[in-house]
């Protein structure tokens, strides 16, 4: 992570290096998901957030607003990829540019973001390991003026085909001995355990679990590859032609798939709708347990 490799993530010294290159974009997508009844959680920007201490140079870009489409019944649904890429120019993204994004809380807003611009063939991104915690724990500077860049021509995008799967993908892969499907939510609520539920509990009927909680150390980094290739590998997603990631919301998810492709899986989708649109057809099927 000491270099740009092409493979998600960049280090807190490494950005700090290249801080002040001309073709760095770097950006704070914080989120917070606030306990909410009903629920199971209400979305709260995180531009106090950034506006209270952010890394230097950096801007705000609103995941909710700026990159969803609020038009549609699910929060976060992803932008069409032309769309996507009216609002990265109006965000100061163009094609030549290199893009990182951290988050002040869970990396899954990071890598949330990550997934759409790959998604969407735009490879040059990655996300700061650690987020701003790993950079302020390392004494490093931060500031509190807020900061934009100049809007630019907008990127020449297209959606990867695979990239995203849709609740058809999903029903079709049950039962598919090439398609392993992971539930990146807590262990609990996989299970069916936990209080915390999208309207159903459980999972997506022939899923497997791998958290997403547990693919970084207590200090928000991710760990090693062999780590990862360990938690993949224990589920049998290493020996599938295909793994499609679910969560709640098609957000932590991304956290896997990151992992993945670090393990340079070659086919990997994100259901983007996730258990909030799975559980709301009684017909779709669920189960509990482990």
């Amino acid at each position: 992570m000491e270099t740009w490799d092409g493979r998600g993530l960049v280090s807190a010294d490494w950005l700090q290096a290249h801080l002040d290159d001309r073709d760095l974009r770097l950006f704070d997508v914080t989120v917070h998901l606030r306990p909410a009844t009903p629920g199971p959680y209400r979305i709260e920007s995180g531009r106090a957030d950034y506006e209270a201490a952010h890394i230097p140079g950096a801007a705000f870009l609103d995941l909710a607003t700026d990159l969803s489409d609020t038009s549609s019944p699910l929060n976060f649904t992803h932008l069409p990829a032309d769309r996507l890429a009216t609002a990265l120019g109006r965000a100061g993204i163009g094609a030549d540019h290199r893009v990182v994004a951290y988050s002040s809380t869970t990396p899954m807003w990071a890598t949330r973001f990550w997934w759409m611009l790959r998604a969407a063939g735009f490879e040059n991104v990655a996300i700061l390991d650690g987020g701003l915690p790993a950079w302020t724990a390392a004494g490093r500077p931060v500031e509190a003026r807020s900061r934009t860049y100049a809007p630019t021509a907008a990127p020449r995008l297209a959606d990867r085909p695979g990239a995203w799967a849709d609740r058809s993908d999903v029903l079709a892969a049950i039962g598919d001995g090439g398609v392993c499907t992971i539930n990146a939510l807590a262990a609990s609520v996989h299970s069916g355990e936990s209080s915390t539920n999208y309207g159903r509990r459980g999972h997506i009927k022939g899923s497997v679990n791998v958290p997403y909680a547990g693919l970084v150390d207590a200090q928000g980094c991710y760990v090693s590859d062999a780590q990862l290739r360990e938690l993949f590998d224990g589920v049998g997603a290493l020996q599938k032609a295909r793994v499609i990631c679910y969560c709640g919301g098609g957000i932590s998810a991304t956290m896997d798939a990151l992992a993945l492709t670090r393990l340079g899986h070659p086919s990997v989708a994100v259901y983007d709708g996730s258990m909030s649109e799975w559980t709301r057809d009684l017909e779709l099927p669920m189960e509990t347990g482990a």
